[in-house]
């Protein structure tokens, strides 16, 4: 049994037994064994890992670090299990790449120099811990880097609902509620309101207040992100909800469909009215020509000459 207490990296290399009787010849001979001593402050077991986020559908790229002067026997980068495993080529020939995990086939490529792992299309799957080994040729040890994959989704534009209570006399009681449609994890909401050119921000999905006629119009906006977006809605007033219950969140756009309606079923009355104007004159216009050819007509056949208009 081989025991060295305190191994450095200089203890690295290859080991044998060898049994002989003593004076005598060697009887039996071990297989050769190579140990490699790593250096406990650079290979990654008690560094917590690299924290990465990722956009659904997006590319990312976990980056390695290479330590310089060092010749790199291989990389073999896992997630969960053994995703793939990089040789890099000598004296110009091609690197040796090889995936062995068939979820990530085509979807892998490793940048140079470092051969940092550069995913595309990253989908909900991808997300959880990665870890890269390199195993170094120059000075025979092995270094480990360690990564924690996030995935989300970037927002859509928030959708605000409202709900308001009018007591008699008293104030208008108003509930707004901000949501994102498919908003994930880690999804934080905010409102914006605007007073006297401050801003005053408050945290929470939900937000509550009251508004009186006599009061400033103030208007609200909503704010959602989550670590890899931010978004807003668009601007929502407080006093029209309040002084007219029908008020709808549309209506700025439904009224200006109203207005265009009306606009268009205007002008079609106005080309009728000119259509029927213009059809009047003309009959006008052709009834006494026509009576004057009808006396005209009268007066030849009683003279027994040929109608004008027959020759």
């Amino acid at each position: 049994e081989l025991c060295i207490p305190g191994a450095q990296e200089g203890d690295s290399g290859l080991y044998w037994c060898k049994a002989a009787p003593q004076g005598g010849r060697v009887q039996k001979q071990s297989p050769q064994l190579e140990i490699r001593v790593q250096d406990k402050g650079y290979s990654g077991d008690d560094v917590d890992p690299e924290e990465v986020l990722a956009v659904l559908q997006e590319s990312i790229t976990l980056p390695l670090e290479i330590p310089s002067g060092e010749e790199v026997e291989d990389i073999i980068w896992s997630s969960r299990i053994r995703l793939a495993t990089v040789v890099p080529g000598k004296e110009g020939h091609p690197d040796t790449i090889t995936v062995t995990n068939s979820r990530y086939q085509g979807r892998v490529s490793f940048l140079g120099p470092s051969y940092s792992l550069h995913i595309s299309n990253v989908t909900w799957e991808d997300s959880g811990s990665y870890e890269a080994q390199v195993n170094l040729r120059t000075s025979q040890i092995s270094t480990t880097q360690r990564y924690n994959l996030r995935v989300y989704r970037r927002l859509s534009e928030p959708q605000i609902t409202v709900n308001f209570e009018i007591s008699g006399e008293g104030p208008c009681n108003m509930s707004l509620t901000c949501s994102v449609e498919k908003a994930g994890l880690d999804v934080t909401y905010s409102w914006i309101s605007r007073e006297d050119g401050a801003d005053t921000a408050r945290e929470g999905s939900v937000f509550s207040t009251s508004w009186r006629p006599r009061d400033n119009a103030l208007s609200y906006t909503c704010r959602a992100g989550n670590p890899v977006s931010n978004v807003s809605s668009r601007l929502i007033p407080a006093g029209p909800f309040c002084a007219d219950p029908g008020y709808p969140l549309e209506k700025t756009s439904t009224s200006f469909c109203l207005l265009a309606k009306g606009l268009l079923l205007l002008l079609l009355l106005v080309i009728l009215a000119v259509g029927l104007w213009y059809i009047r004159v003309q009959t006008r216009c052709k009834t006494p020509r026509m009576k004057t050819l009808r006396r005209n007509r009268m007066k030849l056949r009683k003279k027994g000459k040929p109608d004008p208009s027959w020759a």
